[in-house]
């Protein structure tokens, strides 16, 4: 009988250091490890001369799966300077792998180029490991003739959707092509379809504004 009451003392005592200690369940402790972190979109928006004509959420932004990024405003004229613009995409737990984003800038027929800097087709990086943005594209429409077109493009070997954007006009719609006036609501990016928003901005009353979500 000694033996056994031995033997239970020391069963309750290892239980005991067990609940002191916070031993959790393995099952528990590898759930909370496999949960995956939310993708997260970012905008990078900087003027470089009147900071006047750039408004909205300027600087550097990001926001995850879900959530719309705060709209960023275009406004360029005769002003000096225009605004510099780049996006990307963290996403830790590789939830978009197999994914590609591009965002095209060029200007429109028969437009002055010189108000869209860097023309191209450009990759909107997906990270894992840190945050960061595809390249600088610049906007500084005015009075010259046309504009430019930035265009949003997305391929995936799952076909499902994760971009989608906003466009709105505040004042003279002819200067944002392809704009509603707000509320317009969001148009999703997929494999058959492209967004493009056309910035004309000049002196003309208003401005225009953008915003993107990524989601399903």
């Amino acid at each position: 009988m000694k033996g056994i009451a031995q033997k239970v003392l020391a069963l309750a005592a290892v239980a005991t250091t067990a609940v002191a200690t916070g031993v959790v369940p393995a099952s528990h402790a590898q759930a909370r490890a496999r949960q995956p972190i939310s993708p997260e979109i970012g905008i990078q928006f900087n003027p470089d001369g009147d900071p006047g004509q750039c408004g909205g959420r300027t600087g550097e932004q990001w926001k995850p799966e879900g959530i719309a990024t705060e709209p960023i405003r275009f406004d360029t004229d005769s002003r000096p300077g225009g605004c510099l613009l780049a996006f990307g995409i963290y996403d830790p737990s590789n939830e978009l792998a197999g994914e590609h984003i591009t965002y095209t800038f060029q200007a429109t027929p028969g437009a002055d180029h010189g108000q869209c800097g860097n023309e191209g087709v450009h990759e909107m990086p997906i990270q894992r490991q840190s945050r960061g943005f595809g390249p600088v594209i610049r906007i500084d429409t005015d009075n010259r003739p046309g504009g430019c077109d930035l265009t949003f493009a997305l391929s995936s070997g799952a076909n499902t959707t994760s971009l989608f954007v906003d466009y709105w006009s505040d004042g003279d719609r002819a200067q944002c092509g392809n704009a509603l006036p707000f509320p317009s609501g969001f148009s999703p990016v997929d494999n058959d379809r492209t967004v493009t928003a056309r910035i004309d901005t000049d002196d003309r009353a208003g401005g225009c504004r953008l915003q993107l979500r990524l989601g399903q």
